[in-house]
């Protein structure tokens, strides 16, 4: 078969294929079309969980519709080093489709994926709506929503505006996530009282709430751990932030004054 588009037909069939929990290899031996067609119909259409053939047909033909009123982005960018476009556009949406699976929408997710995967880590609104072929206002939502989570941030350009991830995102999600944890835990906690933790719904709740706080210990280090442990946890988070951090860090996890300057003192010891 040709390197013609998808049929409305075919794209049944994917999601059936999809459905029944087959691969993408297995899918496209089907269809008598390469892998790479289906993986990457796929990642630009929900992926796995999210794909639906009726949406896929109508996208498509939203994007073709759009690619013949407007020019559409050159395929290198000012900031490709030499790179395959192709490469990195299928790498960003491969990207964008794990975090789908991990449960951000899929407009955030693709967003998102561009601004990790460029050298600059910002772009405009208008370079996110050339890359990615959407509408000015779906990017807009897909930043608003990115802002909620504290994981971008934006700047005005005259008119325009910039959208950029800074050196501590990582950080700044890791710490939201420690928070959500033990939001769990807590919540979870009060259930199992008021459900009574000597019932199947009570019990329920109170290994739930076990689970949750054992990760945020794990993320957070336990009241127990030892100083050199404190120490690596504050190690990672400032190859990714400035030394400032350390402070954030004590304030978000709660750290005793006198547990932070024991860090500080053996961070100083092992500085040249």
């Amino acid at each position: 078969m040709t390197a013609a588009r998808l049929t409305a037909e075919e794209r049944g069939r994917i999601a059936s294929g999809l459905a029944d929990g087959l691969g993408y290899a297995e899918i496209a031996r089907a269809l008598d079309r390469p892998t790479s067609t289906v993986s990457r119909e796929v990642a630009r259409n929900g992926g796995r969980r999210g794909y639906r053939a009726e949406h896929a047909q109508h996208a498509t033909a939203w994007r073709a519709r759009r690619g013949a009123a407007s020019p559409v982005e050159p395929p290198s960018f000012p900031d490709s080093h030499g790179r395959d476009p192709a490469a990195v556009r299928d790498y960003a949406d491969r990207f964008a489709a794990m975090m789908v699976r991990a449960g951000l929408p899929r407009m955030a997710a693709r967003v998102l994926a561009w601004l990790v995967t460029t050298d600059s880590g910002g772009l405009t609104a208008a370079e996110l709506v050339g890359r990615l072929q959407v509408s000015p206002a779906s990017v807009s939502k897909a930043v608003a929503y990115l802002e909620g989570l504290e994981v971008v941030e934006r700047e005005a350009l005259g008119r325009r505006e910039r959208y950029f991830i800074d050196d501590d995102v990582w950080l700044r999600a890791w710490l939201a996530s420690a928070r959500t944890n033990a939001t769990w835990a807590d919540t979870a906690r009060d259930g199992a009282r008021v459900l009574d933790p000597g019932t199947p719904a009570g019990a329920r709740l109170a290994r739930m709430s076990r689970f949750f706080a054992t990760v945020t210990d794990d993320m957070t280090a336990s009241p127990g751990a030892t100083v050199r442990d404190d120490a690596v946890t504050v190690l990672a988070t400032l190859a990714v932030a400035d030394p400032a951090a350390v402070d954030r860090v004590a304030g978000s996890l709660g750290w005793e004054q006198d547990r932070v300057d024991a860090v500080r003192e053996l961070l100083r010891q092992r500085t040249p």
